[in-house]
């Protein structure tokens, strides 16, 4: 079993940056595929980012395609997610999330992945 940390989070001004990190300890990062996903208060959890095992493979939401980056290093065990351009409905709890399935998929559901981080708060005012 793995467990996943976030961290990195804070407030920052619209159009500004952050990175958030996600750290993995009980078993090797390179053995998932982690996606990150974000939930504002009285919002269903909305996918993000996802990124193969090798870091090969990318995927983003369409509200974020072109301003994040998500990349990882499995020798560190992390994988982060670079906000640049940052909007006020950014604003959210970011989680990263692992899966152990075989196949990649670029936009999939929450049930595809096995194992969730606490979440790190993002507050971008105005």
């Amino acid at each position: 079993q793995v467990q996943l940390v976030e961290s990195g989070g804070g407030l920052v001004q619209a159009g500004g940056s952050l990175r958030v990190s996600c750290v993995a300890s009980g078993r090797p990062s390179s053995r998932y595929i982690l996606g990150w996903f974000r939930q504002s208060p009285g919002k269903e959890r909305e996918f993000v980012a996802i990124i193969n095992r090798n870091g090969g493979l990318t995927s983003y939401a369409d509200s974020v395609k072109g301003r994040f980056t998500v990349s990882r290093d499995n020798a560190k065990n992390t994988v982060y997610l670079q906000m640049n351009s940052l909007k006020p409905e950014d604003t959210a709890v970011y989680h990263c999330a692992a899966s152990e399935r075989i196949v990649y998929n670029p936009n999939p559901a929450t049930d595809y992945y096995n194992y969730w981080g606490q979440g790190t708060q993002v507050t971008v005012s105005s």
